[in-house]
């Protein structure tokens, strides 16, 4: 039980400090003669605020870090033994796994959420819910889901391997990492209650002036998006640091693996957008608990205000969600087909392109508000626009594996089913670019199938690629192949059939978002609620396959998969900082079949660690 001791403390001082902030609100309201001392909204945010605090405190930060500021010594963090995951380990392998398993676990419960979704529309008519219990479980649906996009790639395999990828003992801020951990579960709690407390009538976009007049749920609603926002940001600067100041030795921006530039660019993005998302909220919560009319129109305030914040962000958002799947999918079809990277610098260029043009498409999903109509085009050209670097990634990857010798494991699966389900994403997201289309299109299933193709399709695919690619190096285990490719198959068949027949009723007209529907879409319904529930069945063979490799697996090489990249280059899992001493970088990290020196040699030790089994021109390994 002394494992849990930090979280049991945290979880204490969490409930104590929440207390106490609704008692100092409800001391507050009566000192300054308000009739009632309870108002919930406002009791409760104040409550969130301190009771926050509490946790970090009692989670570990206190003894981690918050000692320091009084001149105290501080207690070092835990390195051995399973428990130290549930302590404020500022070690970034072992942030990165609690990354991992949080939010996959989120993601199997926003899964589960989907599937009631689907239980619903199976048939026409109320089956299950009523009309406020289905909005509910399709916003929490929709925000846990879009959590786990924004933050699951970033944090989970981000924090593990671009460290060991780039040759730094860490990341630049370890009490910082740990931190933007910790925050997300008091988050993921405030998500999960919002049923008790009124449900989510909103959505997960919290339009106003609904989301200001609803009930409490709202509230832990925009208090739980704040936070994860701040967590967001916070990570983004720690990465950013990372990359520019802590590459080793020889380590050039030419030299640094594609998994790597994704995250660099992601973590621009965030850190440059996310205060929308958060700034909306903010204001939402301001005009519930604080009197004040951002979005009131007849106290001057101006609802499509929200939508030009919220979209500000919530756009570039897609490019957090899926450039680090790109990063993954590139990383792996360039190891897996052994030969070298086809036009680096284009794919490069490629995500910086993304990065300066996200900010000025937002509007697009605006066009049925009401905006003035001369902002249209403009706003049509630059979404068009963003599809140029777009195309560059994938021409990047068609020519990787062109001529490849292809290995043809689980993680390669996985990295060519992202390319050709974000094309069929890429397509459909045309008509929704244009406005005469999307005029049409704009609130039907149409666009919930396009946006699951881009970012499940995309970005989550490219995670399960990632779990597959680095679950050796994380875990020093190997995983059963024929489970892996098993759940692949499923999940890409059931993917596929789910979200592409429902294209079809977008184009009729039905509206998403909705608990019922006309007669004349069952059939189309049936189908895609059947086909969702065999998607949801594939991943109970990913969860026995990767708890069972976890206990049982066989003990894995090194670098089982010959690869060149640093994080190949030390034992797995890695030590505590990663190498026995400073990698020196000397070659490109995808040279594979050319006489070229290795990636890195580790000169203290007068040896030189090459990529692959045929030394450094890295053309071994593989099948054909």
């Amino acid at each position: 039980m002394h494992r849990f001791n930090s979280v049991f403390a945290g979880l204490a001082l969490g409930l104590l400090g929440f207390y106490l902030g609704i008692s100092v609100a409800a001391l507050f309201r009566w000192m300054f003669g308000f009739e009632e001392v309870w108002e919930r909204d406002l009791n409760v945010t104040i409550g969130y605020m301190f009771g926050l605090s509490g946790w970090l405190m009692g989670v570990g930060m206190w003894g981690r870090w918050g000692k320091e500021w009084f001149g105290l010594p501080t207690t070092p963090s835990q390195h051995d033994g399973w428990g130290r995951y549930f302590t404020f380990n500022t070690d970034h392998k072992v942030i990165g796994i609690q990354y991992g398993v949080t939010f996959l676990i989120v993601f199997f419960l926003a899964g589960a959420l989907a599937l009631l979704i689907r239980a619903e529309l199976a048939t026409n008519g109320l089956q299950f819910f009523d009309k406020a219990q289905y909005n509910s479980i399709m916003s929490l649906h929709g925000i846990l889901m879009v959590a786990v996009a924004v933050g699951t790639v970033i944090g989970a395999l981000g924090n593990y391997v671009v460290p060991l990828m780039i040759g730094a003992e860490d990341m630049a801020f370890p009490r910082l990492n740990a931190l933007t951990y910790w925050m997300v579960p008091p988050a993921a709690v405030m998500l999960l209650t919002t049923p008790f407390v009124g449900g989510l009538e909103a959505g997960w976009t919290a339009y106003p002036p609904l989301s200001v007049v609803t009930q409490t749920g709202q509230t832990f609603f925009n208090l739980a998006i704040i936070t994860v926002g701040l967590t967001s940001i916070l990570g983004a600067l720690n990465f950013l640091v990372t990359i520019v100041c802590m590459r080793a030795p020889g380590m050039t921006w030419g030299r640094l693996p594609v998994f790597v530039w994704s995250m660099f660019v992601t973590s621009w993005l965030a850190l440059l957008y996310t205060q929308g998302f958060a700034t909306a909220m903010l204001m939402v919560t301001l005009d519930r608990i604080g009197g004040m009319s951002f979005f009131d129109a007849s106290n001057g305030g101006d609802p499509l205000l929200y939508e030009h914040v919220f979209w500000f962000y919530s756009h570039p958002a897609v490019y957090i969600m899926v450039i680090p799947g790109f990063g993954i999918a590139l990383e792996v079809i360039a190891h897996f087909s052994r030969k070298p990277f086809y036009a680096y610098r284009y794919a490069v260029g490629a995500f910086m392109g993304i990065l300066g043009l996200s900010g000025v498409v937002w509007a697009h999903h605006m066009f049925t508000s009401g905006m003035p109509n001369y902002l249209h085009g403009p706003f049509l050209i630059m979404t068009e626009a963003i599809s140029v670097p777009t195309g560059l990634i994938f021409l990047c990857a068609l020519g990787t594996i062109w001529m490849g010798r292809l290995w043809l494991t689980a993680p390669m699966l996985f990295a060519m089913a992202v390319i050709f389900n974000f094309a069929c994403g890429g397509v459909t997201g045309i008509f929704l670019a244009d406005v005469p289309t999307d005029i049409h299109l704009h609130d039907t299933y149409f666009v919930v199938a396009h946006f699951h193709y881009t970012i499940v399709g995309g970005e989550i695919f490219g995670l399960f690629a990632g779990i597959y690619y680095w679950f050796p190096k994380m875990t020093g285990r190997m995983y059963n192949e024929r489970l892996a490719k098993l759940h692949f198959w499923w999940m890409f068949i059931g993917f596929n059939v789910t979200f592409m027949v429902m294209h079809w009723p977008g184009i009729q007209g039905m509206n998403r978002r909705i608990a019922d529907y006309p007669e004349a879409y069952q059939p189309v319904n049936l189908a895609v609620s059947i086909s969702a529930f065999l998607l949801g069945a594939s991943f109970l063979v990913f969860i026995y396959n990767m708890i069972n490799s976890w206990i049982r697996g066989e003990v894995a090489e090194a670098n089982p998969w010959h690869a060149r990249t640093l994080e190949w280059q030390t034992s797995s899992p890695p030590p505590l900082e990663n190498f026995p001493v400073l990698p020196e970088v000397t070659g490109h990290p995808y040279d594979y079949g050319l006489p070229k020196p290795p990636h890195a040699t580790f000169p203290q030790t007068g040896g030189a660690h090459a990529a692959s089994p045929a030394g450094g021109g890295g053309g071994g390994g593989g099948g054909g």
